[in-house]
């Protein structure tokens, strides 16, 4: 059955409707409560959630702060230029192959996380993020959803002026810079959704609407990122592919964040991503 996974206080936990439940307490210690070791259990998951009407809710999701779903992953990848509407706004190329970037593991955070912002030319680009889960290498596309224990929200923030400090730009370092990576607020198991390759996407800042498309719209779709990058590099539980944004950055609009914006991802059937950005 599918289920929705998430971090509650650093601890592993189902969800369903408000309420969550502590996976170690209601497997008795069969999953972790570390939610990076309890990724590696995708069938006890499934069971467990098909039976979750045989255990007591261990409390209330408004009552508590949810943490990132993947807080630790080994990887993390960037995919850029992977909507046509984003190509034709920044007036690039259409890329033959998907364009990867290394979205450093320590810029994940939680997905009410501030932002913290070194500069005054900061950005946002809401994206979906895919949780792998069996890695493996060399996966063929025709398996890759097999691949994916959830789907959640993230937020690529990115700095402008230090991605494009020179030329070639430097695409890592200015997208992962501490707190640059807001995901959550929950795991979504891929059969939870009618296609979970078509889901509505939007980015408010401050109430704007920014970014509006659906997932269908990526040029590379989550199988073929999958099997490209996997011929370069051992995917593993718990890696995370940040898929590409839509048209409606500000840098390409010459709108770029300040002080107290507000700024919120959706993404139909998984939830809500909202980060404060703060100027240092």
């Amino acid at each position: 059955m599918a289920f929705t996974f998430a971090n509650v206080n650093k601890k592993s936990a189902l969800i369903r409707e408000n309420s969550f439940f502590d996976l170690e307490t209601i497997s008795d210690g069969a999953v972790s409560a570390d939610p990076m070791e309890a990724l590696t259990t995708p069938e006890v998951l499934h069971d467990l959630s098909e039976n979750l009407d045989n255990f007591a809710a261990s409390g209330n999701v408004d009552d508590v702060v949810l943490g990132a779903p993947v807080p630790r992953p080994t990887n993390s990848f960037g995919i850029g230029l992977n909507y046509q509407t984003h190509v034709d706004e920044a007036a690039m190329e259409t890329p033959d192959v998907p364009m990867v970037f290394a979205k450093l593991p320590s810029c994940i955070t939680g997905p009410t996380s501030d932002v913290q912002m070194r500069s005054s030319e900061c950005d946002y680009e809401g994206e979906l993020v895919v949780v792998i889960g069996p890695g493996g290498k060399d996966i063929d596309e025709n398996q890759a959803w097999e691949h994916v224990i959830g789907l959640t929200v993230g937020q690529d923030f990115s700095d402008r002026g230090a991605q494009f400090m020179n030329m070639p730009a430097q695409f890592t370092l200015g997208k992962s810079m501490d707190s640059f990576g807001p995901t959550g607020p929950v795991l979504v198991s891929p059969d939870s959704f009618p296609d979970p390759a078509d889901l509505e996407l939007q980015t408010r800042v401050n109430g704007e609407l920014r970014q509006h498309d659906r997932t269908s719209s990526l040029i590379f779709s989550i199988p073929k990122l999958i099997a490209f990058i996997s011929r370069f590099v051992t995917l593993t539980t718990g890696d995370l592919i940040f898929t590409g944004t839509p048209e409606g950055v500000g840098f390409r609009n010459g709108v770029f964040l300040t002080d107290g914006d507000v700024v919120r991802t959706y993404i139909e059937g998984i939830g809500t991503l909202e980060n404060r950005c703060i100027q240092i």
